[in-house]
């Protein structure tokens, strides 16, 4: 069985979305400026598909296809929304596993888990605070448990 993210990351990246926008506009007020304002309007229409695209579908077709499953000697990541992204991860090559929760996501009650390896960290991000804990527990148990295999 696969495992999806919390629903209430999609109010969070919307408003990931929002204030990147915001300051997209901002930065427009000061371009408007020192350009014509036939750049303007065309910066001002980008803006608002920016917009509409981005906080309105975006994140919820993020989350429609974020998916994790933690097997006993692997865990599967597959996420994407325009390409399609799957990673394996072996259990044996996972030094540590964190679990963060920023401010936003803590008034949202979400906690997302960092899986390292000497290469890289993987992310399963906005999962509800328990579950993140219980997750970040379990998948520590199963790589103690792989060394002892070892």
């Amino acid at each position: 069985m696969k495992n999806k993210l919390s629903e209430r990351a999609v109010s969070v990246w919307r408003i990931y979305e929002a204030i990147r926008l915001m300051i997209f506009l901002l930065l427009y007020v000061i371009v408007h400026f020192f350009v014509p304002t036939w750049v303007v309007w065309v910066l001002v229409f980008l803006w608002i598909v920016d917009a509409i695209l981005f906080v309105f579908f975006v994140p919820r077709w993020k989350w429609e296809r974020w998916r994790y499953m933690i097997r006993d000697r692997e865990i599967e990541l597959e996420h994407g929304v325009w390409i399609r992204k799957r990673t394996l991860i072996p259990l044996r090559r996972v030094q540590h596993v964190d679990a963060k929760q920023g401010p936003l996501a803590r008034k949202y009650k979400l906690a997302s888990i960092y899986i390292y390896t000497a290469a890289t960290a993987h992310e399963i991000p906005f999962l509800d605070e328990q579950e993140a804990e219980t997750l970040r527990d379990y998948i520590s148990s199963l790589v103690k448990e792989d060394d002892y295999d070892a």
